[in-house]
């Protein structure tokens, strides 16, 4: 039984296709990945009638694949050798701690804590409901009435 039209001409066409991006993009790997994302892609918009037409249509999204890559800018890792004698200046940390607890006061005790396990911790209500054995509702009214009491903080400070 003969497999899918793109199937079948993707697999008699890989090593034209590979050429074809490494072309554009002068590196194994990258090629690699254009062909993966073409036929992914290709892939996902359903089935290819014709082996003609699975051909063009391979080779145009590749080229437009291997160009949308060529466009995007370069990322570059810095390594830790790159970071030696880079430091974050302790008075930096030291002002927003300082910044947080300006803005954070007046605050309950139960606001503060349930303010911290939602914006540091990432918590959801439901799960901060279970810990403090409260009502979810309760844990919403709570966080918030801390965001207004922050709101009106920082305009205070911005006054």
């Amino acid at each position: 039984m003969k497999q899918d039209n793109l199937t079948y001409s993707f697999l008699h066409l890989r090593e034209k296709l590979h050429r074809s991006a490494m072309r554009f993009l002068r590196n194994d790997e990258d090629a690699r990945d254009a062909l993966q994302d073409t036929f992914f892609k290709l892939w996902q918009n359903g089935p290819v009638e014709t082996d003609t037409e699975a051909r063009n249509k391979l080779f145009t999204v590749l080229r437009n694949i291997c160009i949308d890559r060529l466009r995007r800018p370069a990322t570059v890792s810095i390594t830790e050798a790159e970071t030696d004698g880079m430091t974050v200046q302790p008075d930096f940390t030291e002002d927003m701690d300082r910044m947080e607890s300006l803005l954070t006061a007046g605050l309950t005790d139960t606001q503060r804590h349930i303010y911290t396990l939602v914006a540091r911790d990432g918590m959801e209500y439901e799960d901060i409901a279970s810990a403090l054995d409260m009502k979810v509702e309760a844990v919403r009214m709570n966080m918030s009435r801390a965001r207004k009491k922050i709101k009106d903080n920082y305009q205070k400070l911005n006054r």
